[in-house]
């Protein structure tokens, strides 16, 4: 584990997000920038979707470590990666996040990655270095977010995209916040349920279950943040009962309810991901209280 860092201080941190307009289906970033140059450590936790942390610093590295591994530089989260921290001195990192639809189409053995972590040159291969190259030479953050789409289209179009059937299935499971039964799902794209289990998680590296358990932890934990109680959030989230909750939000981050609710991971993903998280918003958030350090 990581342990020579302290908690980041967000205050101290620029946060950079796309125009509303440049944003892509399926695909979220923010641009960060520490300002004062100390250690830190960050508590990161399981989210429904594949994540690329992609390390423009110079000099000392971003270092993650994840079920005993530790890689330095650029990674990539699958889902479901277990206890997971990053820290050293950040610096400028951009944090792209892949619904696994499309990191499916993205990444050429993204089901191996579910659960794991691994070096961006690992699974890109040269491509990766030359992507950081380019990142690093830009003028802005707004031109880091155009390379970044410009490659991560790229490869979209080069590749062999999910099966539509796999693709509604996770959309539904997102859009009903993780109350939904595989049953349901495998009626809507007209599958059996053996047949949706086996090419939903071949191709996402997922079980249709998991998924949704994982999208229902995801919404219920935004919940407890924005300062819900916790019997009110297993209610609203469709779990049994608290203890079913208390069991869940257990399984994922390994804490309760109440030490997740003022996680300081969770703190700004409002401001960082104010496009894939609008129903997460407080009510008396609106989107003028949402940061852009803008370079415009």
């Amino acid at each position: 584990m990581l342990s020579t860092g302290a908690p980041p201080d967000w205050t101290m941190m620029d946060i950079t997000v796309p125009r509303r307009s440049d944003r892509l289906p399926g695909i979220s970033m923010a641009g960060f920038r520490q300002r004062v140059s100390v250690p830190v450590d960050i508590a990161m936790v399981a989210h429904p979707s594949v994540t690329l942390l992609i390390d423009l610093s110079e000099g000392e590295d971003l270092v993650c470590d994840s079920r005993g591994r530790r890689e330095r530089g650029s990674v990539v989260i699958g889902l479901m990666p277990g206890d997971l921290r990053a820290g050293g001195l950040v610096g400028e990192c951009l944090q792209i996040r892949l619904e696994p639809d499309v990191a499916a189409a993205v990444f050429d053995a993204a089901p191996d990655l579910s659960g794991t972590m691994a070096s961006l040159a690992d699974v890109w291969g040269r491509d990766a270095g030359r992507f950081e190259d380019r990142l690093r030479a830009a003028a802005s953050w707004d031109e880091r977010f155009t390379i970044a789409a410009d490659v991560i289209g790229q490869r979209m179009r080069a590749r062999t995209p999910v099966e539509p059937e796999v693709a509604h299935t996770w959309r539904r499971t997102l859009t009903s916040r993780g109350q939904v039964q595989v049953d349901s799902l495998a009626g809507e794209v007209g599958w059996d349920r053996k047949r949706l289990w086996s090419r939903f998680r071949s191709r996402l590296g997922i079980s249709p279950k998991r998924a949704i358990r994982l999208v229902r932890f995801d919404h219920a934990a935004h919940l407890l943040v924005a300062g819900h109680t916790a019997a009110g959030v297993a209610a609203e989230s469709g779990y049994v009962d608290q203890s079913h909750f208390h069991r869940e939000v257990k399984a994922f981050t390994g804490l309760t309810p109440s030490t997740v609710a003022v996680a300081p991971w969770l703190a700004i993903d409002d401001v960082a991901w104010p496009a894939s998280s609008p129903a997460h918003r407080r009510p008396s958030e609106p989107d003028r209280l949402v940061s852009r350090h803008r370079d415009d």
